[in-house]
């Protein structure tokens, strides 16, 4: 994934952009950049790495290297970016967030042709980022290229340009999978990925570009260069799995969402019967919310059991092998052992992709004495990995838990069932779910339902890509 945030104002607003950039390091923990333009310097641009740091430390000392009137920043789990470009259409910064799926076919299309070159790393390598710029530069003005770039990828892209005037013109993706809003303060507009981003920085919010929308912004006006479509399909992993709790798209708060989510699957285990358990916990820090709304709408206790040791690592797959993610994952949780010894616990996750750390967390709690570990999903069944926003790390279909389950009871042709498989009332789904508690040692699992996750979003399903679950685009 990866976040952006830009501002153009009638003052310096690189503060504002480093702490709004800041902002969106819950998006991505690769590369983080910004680039700026002052009427005396013009652009400038940084880049550094931030696996092994936060943004924040990386770019401390910003204020000394760089000033600006209008500044872009961007975090990313990809490439570096923003890029700066010069063509056609003048210099200009450029970044996104997206995937772009059919790049090699792009890539060998556009040198047919351009006797151009792109900067290759090794193994050829191509930055998507360069690749849309070549893309947008083979028209004669921006909205027309990024409309073109747009409907020439396969795959999602949502667009922040910082031109050499410093307007910053900000597209949606064409679907609108992902949110751009924009605020507005007295000194200028802010532009984010993230509306509570330039919330804290004193911004109101002005409007949420629909998809595939493209705006100018100067400090005193925005203008639409292109009206947004009709068709939308925002990502509802949005709410599920990556959006900050204080995040809000398309008008509905994520945390608000979870609570529902989860008072939603309660009530459904409430229909299929009493089950006996002391507490309900969420699986730090994600699943928190979901365990929150479970025990307020069954009345069930809930509790912390185990606490994640949070201020040396924060996220749990920032180490660069996934042995060093595994092993910082396992050192980060601390048990409450008066909160789990021989207690039949609830633990409600966000989702369950590949199982792996969820499966060391049910070890780590019985090796401290739990009597009983039950398991809900706040997700369906994840049956297809991501291809418009790579929200997962996951290289094949096979590699997420439910895939590898099915293949195991039923083989291949059991992939044309996946709709019973997701539904627990079938033999299948029933199947499923006992398959994975004995493998997890789960005393029990549910997952909620597709129809349990669009209620608690509350947007008409039309509007929402549930493509990781059931495969429709």
């Amino acid at each position: 994934m990866g976040g952006f945030f830009g501002i153009t104002s009638k003052n310096d607003c690189m503060a504002d952009v480093f702490f709004g950039t800041d902002y969106h390091s819950h998006l991505g923990t690769r590369r983080g950049g910004m680039a700026a333009f002052d009427p005396e310097i013009g652009l400038q641009r940084k880049i550094h790495n931030i696996e092994n740091a936060p943004f924040r430390t990386r770019f401390e000392h910003i204020f000394e290297e760089m000033r600006g009137i209008a500044a872009i920043g961007c975090i990313s789990d990809s490439e570096p970016q923003p890029l700066l470009i010069r063509s056609n259409l003048g210099t200009y910064a450029i970044c996104m967030v997206g995937r772009i799926n059919n790049a090699d076919a792009l890539i060998d299309q556009y040198l047919s042709f351009s006797g151009g070159h792109f900067d290759a790393k090794t193994g050829g390598r191509i930055n998507g980022v360069e690749l849309l710029a070549a893309l947008i530069d083979q028209k004669s003005s921006f909205s027309e290229g990024i409309r073109f770039a747009q409907k020439s990828i396969d795959g999602t892209a949502s667009i922040l340009i910082l031109q050499e005037d410093g307007t910053i013109i900000a597209a949606r993706d064409r679907l609108g999978r992902l949110p751009v809003s924009i605020g507005r303060r007295e000194d200028g507009y802010a532009v984010s990925f993230e509306s509570f981003a330039y919330e804290k920085l004193g911004y109101a919010f002005e409007k949420e570009l629909g998809p595939g929308e493209i705006v100018a912004i100067r400090s005193e006006r925005v203008t639409q260069l292109c009206a947004p479509g009709e068709k939308k399909r925002i990502c509802s992993f949005l709410w599920s799995y990556y959006g900050y709790p204080t995040s809000t798209y398309e008008g509905v708060n994520v945390e608000a969402m979870r609570y529902r989510n989860g008072a939603i699957m309660a009530r459904d285990d409430c229909a299929r019967g009493e089950q006996k358990i002391d507490y309900v916990g969420g699986v730090p820090d994600s699943g928190t919310p979901y365990a929150i709304g479970y025990a307020n709408e069954s009345g069930m206790h809930f509790a912390r059991a185990f606490i994640k040791y949070t201020p040396t690592w924060a996220r749990s797959f920032m180490p660069p092998t996934q042995v060093d993610r595994e092993k910082i994952a396992k050192m980060k949780q601390i048990p409450v052992k008066e909160l789990i010894e021989g207690k039949d616990l609830l633990f409600v996750d966000d989702s369950i992709v590949r199982g792996t750390q969820l499966q060391e967390t049910v070890e780590f709690l019985y090796e401290n004495g739990a009597k009983s570990v039950h398991m809900r999903s706040a997700c369906p069944p994840i049956m297809f990995g991501c291809k418009y926003l790579s929200f997962s790390r996951s290289t094949s279909d096979l590699e997420l838990i439910a895939r590898r389950v099915i293949l195991e009871l039923e083989g291949e042709k059991g992939f044309r069932h996946l709709e019973e498989y997701c539904d627990s009332s079938t033999e299948r789904g029933k199947k499923l779910r006992s398959a994975i508690c004995e493998k997890f040692h789960f005393a029990s699992l549910e997952f909620q339902s597709l129809e349990g996750v669009i209620e608690a979003i509350g947007l008409p399903e039309c509007d929402l890509c549930t493509f990781c679950w059931n495969g429709k685009e």
